[in-house]
Parts: structure tokens; sequence; C-alpha cells
């Protein structure tokens, strides 16, 4: 399975600056609003510790690359077109944002803390990231609400005399959210409604709408531009403020990580994305050394740029993947090279899943699995862990 992150928010953030950073590509930045219009699909990349090292091997990545024993793994990046008030409406470019929004599972929001840009993205001063991080999820809770509105017509308009489960016609009008009837039936439950629709008033069916949202499509804020005094002073206040604990704040300057992977790229600096800190190693007039001083000043202080982080908090922490290897009790290696693969799968994932994520001939044929680092063999519900390195036994090999 390939995940994708949706790059979200206003316009004018530094999304696209944001991608560019994760993904090194090149597309259109601007402080403007809908610099972006049609969405920008790249490769970005989440860290995890290679295996190879611990079986005396040098992996050969089939995809994505090893460096220095850390293995980047790739995943899909789509930075949509900015979203202002009223998108679920169809303001501004919102109907083509909620579509491109569909096929992500889950959300890095980037919100502008120096609080220089209005609510629609115009320059200004003093604006408060509060109401940006308010207004989007109120935009996302608006949509999720009129295609739930959509499933309670469809259900109501059911047959007579046929059994009606609302959970059954709400997970089809929401199919596109990734969703099931167990997890709609779930999350009704969790909020004590009734299964009955025409048993909730409005608040039930907005609650209901958002705590959809918010399992369908979780989220990471971006804390943007935070090399900035009045980013870091909005920061410091609202992660001390209850309201936002139950919320994943990461500290980012994609500027800061732009500009690094620039002078890595041309020799200048020794930095890998993600790092705390950089060596430089090249010439530098006296104006770079100058600009990479004030940068490393905000890495060291924010333990790197926060790019990085959110993109691996999105995955690891918000979606609860973790990564597997695939290997050898025996330690041979095939023609193609050794550890060529590292998987990401669902936090919880057993030795069956993983040999169904292999192929679907791999898990009709499972017979056991094996953990490559105790050599013990391990059955079909042995759940894995994070950096589990398994060979798969199946009589479709």
């Amino acid at each position: 399975m390939s995940y994708k992150i949706g790059l979200v928010g206003k316009p004018s953030v530094g999304k696209s600056t944001f991608f560019n950073a994760a993904t090194m590509n090149d597309v259109p930045e601007g402080a403007y609003p809908f610099t972006t219009i049609d969405p920008s699909v790249g490769e970005a990349y989440v860290r995890v510790k290679c295996a190879a090292p611990e079986f005396d091997e040098t992996c050969t990545p089939s995809v994505g690359f090893c460096q220095e024993g850390t293995r980047y793994v790739p995943t899909k990046l789509v930075d949509v077109a900015g979203l202002i008030p009223g998108a679920h409406e169809g303001k501004g470019l919102g109907n083509q944002f909620l579509t491109d929004l569909n096929e992500a599972d889950v959300l890095v929001h980037v919100v502008d803390f120096s609080g220089t840009t209005d609510i629609e993205g115009e320059p200004t001063e003093g604006h408060d990231p509060r109401d940006d991080i308010a207004f989007l999820e109120n935009e996302l809770d608006m949509w999720y609400l009129e295609i739930l509105e959509k499933g309670i017509e469809r259900y109501r308009s059911g047959y007579d005399g046929d059994e009606k489960h609302i959970e059954i016609d709400l997970a089809e009008q929401m199919s596109a959210f990734k969703t099931n009837k167990d997890e709609i039936k779930q999350i009704i439950l969790s909020l004590d409604l009734d299964l009955e629709p025409d048993e909730w008033d409005d608040n039930d069916r907005e609650d209901l709408a958002r705590e959809i949202r918010k399992r369908t499509k979780p989220m990471v804020i971006a804390a943007n531009k935070m090399d900035t005094p009045e980013a870091q002073e909005n920061y410091d206040d609202i992660t001390s403020d209850p309201e936002y604990e139950h919320l994943t704040i990461v500290p980012a300057s994609a500027h800061a990580e732009k500009a690094l992977k620039n002078a890595a790229e041309q020799g200048i600096i020794d930095y890998d994305a993600g790092d705390e800190d950089f060596e430089i190693t090249g010439d530098v007039s006296e104006e770079q050394e100058e600009g990479l001083s004030q940068i490393r000043e905000f890495v060291t202080e924010f333990d790197g740029t926060g790019v990085q982080k959110a993109i691996e908090a999105a995955l690891f922490d918000e979606l609860n993947l973790m990564a597997i290897f695939p290997g050898s009790a025996n330690g041979s290696a095939s023609e193609k090279g050794v550890f060529r693969d590292c998987f990401l799968l669902p936090g919880g994932s057993t030795a069956e899943d993983f040999a169904y994520h292999l192929h679907s001939d791999i898990g009709d044929g499972f017979l056991h699995g094996i953990n490559c680092r105790s050599k013990r063999q391990i059955g079909s519900s042995t759940e894995l862990d994070h950096r589990s390195v398994v060979e798969i036994v199946s009589t479709n090999q």
C-alpha cells in the first residue's frame, strides 16, 4: 500500500515551499493566493533504522535509499490548492480542494504561525494562528456533514419493509473516505447516539461528522515560519493552551529545510533530511555564513527544521504505521541483493497480514513466518513490531 499525505492550509502559508523542501521538486512558490491550482504529487521519505547492519549485510534498496544506517522509505506527498472560508460551499477553489483530499490518508495542515497572512492568505500583521486551525477543521467538518446528510437521506429513502441499518448507508455514502460499516457503527455508539438517525438533532449530526472526519482524516499541524520571533511567541501560547492538547503540533521552517538541502546539494554543507545540525564543508561567502548561522540557531533550538518530523508524525504517530523488513532466516541473499524492501504496515499487523501485503497468493498459501532475529517460527496471528524482520513461508512461493 502506498500511503498519501495531503498538505492542506489556506493560501500563502508556505505549503508549496514545504512540499518542495520535502520532495526537492520545483513547483511554483509565491506569497499570493492560489499559487497552487492543480495538486502536485511528489515523493517524500520517512526514516527507519536499517536492519541490515544487524545481520552484517549491506542493504540494496529497491525503492528509496539508505544513508549511514538510516533507511529512507518513500511515501506520497500531495500539495493541494489553498483553502479559504466557505470552501465547502464552493468558494475559492474549494470543490477542487475537497475532491483532491479524498485520496489522502492523513493530513499535514501547514499553518503560518508568524501571523503575517490573514484568513484568506492576504498579507497582514498580528493574525492569530488559532483562527486558521479552527477554520480548516470547520470546513472539513461541514464537508463531511454534507455527505453525512446524503447518507441519512439514503437511509430514509430505502424500501419500506427492508431491514435498515444506518451504518451501512453511511459507509456506502462515505466510502471515498475509506471507512466501513463497522467503523461507522462504532463511532455512532461511541457518541452515545441511537442507531436511528431520526433521533439525532443538528448537534448530534455535526458531532458525528466531526468524529468521522477525525478518524478518517487524522491531522498534524506544521507550525510553519517558526524561524521568526512572532511565530515562536504564538507557538508558546498555543501549545500551552489546554484546548490544543489533542493536536500534534510540530514547529517547522520549510524555508530553512529547503535552504539546507540546496546547500547540501551544492557541497557547501553536510546535511541529511531531519538532522538536528549540519557541518559547513565548502567555501561560503560572508552572506551565506550569516544565513547558515541563523538557520543553525533555529534547528538546534527545535531539533531540526520540522519538515521531516511533520511527515513522520503523520505516518508513525497519527496513522500508527510500522516498518517491516522481509528477511531470510538462513541469511542467504538473492541475486537481486539483500534487504531490498521495507514496507509500511498498520500497527498491529500480523504475520499473515504481512504475507497478504506481499502478495495475495502468498497470503492464501501462508504456512508460518520466521522471526529472522530469533530464528523462531511464528504463527499467522502473531503481531509484528516496528522494524521486524520476517520471512514468510508459503505454499505459493
